[in-house]
């Protein structure tokens, strides 16, 4: 069985399993660190915008916009690792 946030020891039996395995663990990280920026930004945004001043917001729409296209490439990255090593529902 493949590892889904480190690098497993025993990997299957496919081409490039360690490539996948990687990209498999990265997409995951990227997934979850990306989430946790929107988090802020949205709560930066939305949440508690009386606390900043207006380049801290601007700041917080821009990378809510640049980190959800990070989460989105995550996924993707997921998706590649997963279909490689032959999951049909993701």
């Amino acid at each position: 069985m493949y590892s889904q946030f480190y690098i497993a020891n025993q990997l299957p039996q496919i081409d490039n399993a360690l490539n996948f395995q990687k990209c498999l663990v990265v997409g995951n990280w990227l997934m979850v660190a990306s989430l946790i920026i929107v988090s802020m930004c949205i709560a930066i945004t939305f949440g508690f915008e009386d606390s900043f001043g207006i380049p801290t917001q601007i700041s917080a729409h821009i990378a809510t916009i640049v980190f959800a296209g990070l989460l989105k490439i995550g996924y993707v990255l997921r998706c590649v690792a997963l279909h490689a090593f032959g999951v049909k529902v993701f």
